[in-house]
């Protein structure tokens, strides 16, 4: 099992595996409770650096869902089809978090931006890591033949 374990943790980047256990918490642990426990006078999703509430929430809640299930799926494959679209998605997020202090009231351009600025990171290396998802498909090609 230890081995299996290494040869998994190995497939990826340190930090891609990372982002992959993140995708495993949203969707496994934090969507479910979110979707069937939160009461909806509490439900916020953002959304581009817009917050919505109650039922407005709750009805997008299955995309961010779908969303992070589809990124659990395909870290955990490699998938090609995750390159660009983890990239475009990490992108949206640091729009959002550059934008939700200002659009919400939470802060000031500075913050907002340094928290955007953050975001940037991973959405760098994801954009950059296109060699990581087409040298998994290759090996998988390679192991069907």
């Amino acid at each position: 099992m230890a081995l299996d374990f290494k040869a998994e943790w190995a497939k990826r980047p340190w930090w891609m595996n990372l982002m992959w256990f993140f995708c495993l918490y949203m969707t496994f642990i934090y969507m479910p409770f979110d979707m069937f426990w939160k009461p909806v006078a509490e439900d916020q999703e953002v959304w581009f650096g817009f917050t919505l509430h109650g039922w407005y929430a709750k009805a997008t809640e299955p995309l961010h869902w779908l969303i992070y299930g589809a990124g659990a799926y395909g870290f955990w494959k490699m998938s090609p089809w995750m390159w660009p679209w983890a990239a475009v998605y990490s992108a949206q997020v640091c729009l959002a978090m550059a934008l939700f202090g200002i659009i919400d009231g939470r802060g000031d351009w500075v913050s907002s931006l340094v928290a955007g600025a953050i975001f940037l990171l991973p959405t760098i290396a994801l954009y950059r890591a296109r060699p990581a998802f087409q040298e998994s498909a290759r090996q998988a090609v390679a192991a069907a033949d």
